[in-house]
């Protein structure tokens, strides 16, 4: 399963560091067996509000400016894709912040 992940997180980051999306895909755990909680809806203010909160805030400890630009970039990054997949979402938001060694 993990690899699937994987191999989305390596349409937008060929170089994707493995065992940050392992831990990512553990992070999220039950999220991910409900399709509707196992993506993200980058166009509903109050979902990207809890991947602030919940990603940024909580588990990387940044917030502010520096969360909200993370969250517009990789939102911007995978414009193209409609079905946005959280672990990507969230691997990519990481990595714009530098924290993907902290997780």
């Amino acid at each position: 399963m993990t690899t699937d992940y994987l191999a989305d997180v390596k349409k937008y980051d060929a170089g994707a560091d493995e065992a940050a999306v392992q831990k990512i895909v553990r992070h999220l755990g039950i999220a991910l067996r409900n399709r509707d909680s196992s993506l993200v809806s980058a166009s509903d203010p109050s979902e990207l509000a809890r991947v602030k909160e919940k990603w940024c805030e909580k588990k990387l400890g940044v917030g502010g400016d520096a969360a909200d630009k993370a969250i517009e970039a990789t939102a911007k990054a995978m414009a193209g894709d409609r079905s946005k997949s959280r672990v990507t979402f969230y691997y990519l938001v990481a990595k714009e912040l530098g924290k993907l060694d902290s997780l």
